[in-house]
C-alpha cells in the first residue's frame, strides 16, 4: 500500500473501558518510527479521530491525505528502495513482530492526551534498539533433560527436539518471543538469555546431541 489511514473516536471518548483508540494511537506512532529506520516516508501512515458528526472533517481529511500520498509517491520508490531489496526490510520487521510487541507492550497503555507528545513517544534510537540488541536464547547442552516442554510452548517451531537428544533452537526461525525462556522448568534452568549483539554459541553437532544422565553419588 502506499498509504494507510486509521479512523477512530474522540480521545476519551470511547464507548469501552479498554480505550482501544488510545492502543491505537500508540501502535501507529510506533509503526511511523519502524518505517523511518527501514527508510519509508512515515507520513504515508496517518491516524485521527473524530465523531460520527464530524463528516465535513473527514472529508477535508481524506482529501488533504489523498493528495499527500500521491505527491510522496509509490512506496518504496520513491525512497529509493529496490523493490527486493523492500521486501527484505519488510520480512525483516514482520519477523520481529512479536517481540517488538512484547518489548513496548508497557508502553503501549500509555494514554497520550498532548499531541506534542507524539513526535518523542517513540524515537529512533529506541526503534533502532529493538532491531540491533535483540535477545537471543540458547539451550545450554550441559543442563537440558529434553523434557520438550520449551518445544511445545514454541508458537513457529523453532526448536529441534527429540527423546533423549539435546534441544536445539534455530536461531533463523526464532522470533525472540521468550516463551521458551519462560517455560523451561526451574529445575533444569536450561535456556540462557544472551544480549543482542553477543554470539550465539553453536549447538552440539547432529549424532552428538544425546542426554548424558550424571550418576548420582551414592550415600556414604
Amino acid at each position: 500500500m502506499d498509504g494507510v489511514f486509521i479512523g477512530g473516536c474522540r480521545l476519551g471518548e470511547c464507548n469501552y473501558i479498554t480505550h482501544g483508540n488510545y492502543h491505537a494511537l500508540n501502535l501507529t506512532l510506533l509503526c511511523k518510527r519502524i518505517m523511518e529506520y527501514i527508510g519509508l516516508n512515515p507520513d504515508r501512515l496517518r491516524v485521527e479521530f473524530m465523531s460520527a458528526g464530524d463528516g465535513n472533517l473527514f472529508v477535508d481529511i481524506m482529501d488533504e491525505y489523498t493528495q499527500q500520498v500521491r505527491e510522496i509517491g509509490p512506496l518504496g520508490k520513491s525512497e529509493g528502495i529496490e523493490p527486493a531489496e523492500l521486501e527484505k526490510r519488510l520480512a525483516k520487521v514482520i519477523k520481529q513482530i512479536p517481540y517488538i510487541k512484547i518489548m513496548t507492550n508497557e508502553k503501549m497503555g500509555t494514554h497520550l492526551e498532548d499531541p506534542a507528545e507524539y513526535e518523542s513517544f517513540f524515537t529512533l534510537e529506541e526503534v533502532s534498539k529493538l532491531f540491533t540488541e535483540m535477545i537471543s536464547y540458547y539451550i545450554d547442552p550441559e543442563k537440558c533433560q529434553a523434557c520438550m516442554i520449551c518445544a511445545r510452548r514454541c508458537p513457529v517451531d523453532a526448536i529441534i527436539s527429540a527423546k533423549k537428544e539435546v534441544h536445539v533452537i534455530e536461531q533463523d526461525k526464532c522470533i525472540r518471543c521468550g516463551s521458551c525462556f519462560e517455560a523451561c522448568p526451574d529445575r533444569f534452568d536450561a535456556i540462557i538469555e544472551i544480549p543482542g549483539g553477543e554470539p550465539v554459541p553453536p549447538p552440539p553437532p547432529e549424532g552428538e546431541r544425546a542426554i548424558v544422565k550424571k550418576d548420582k553419588k551414592k550415600a556414604g
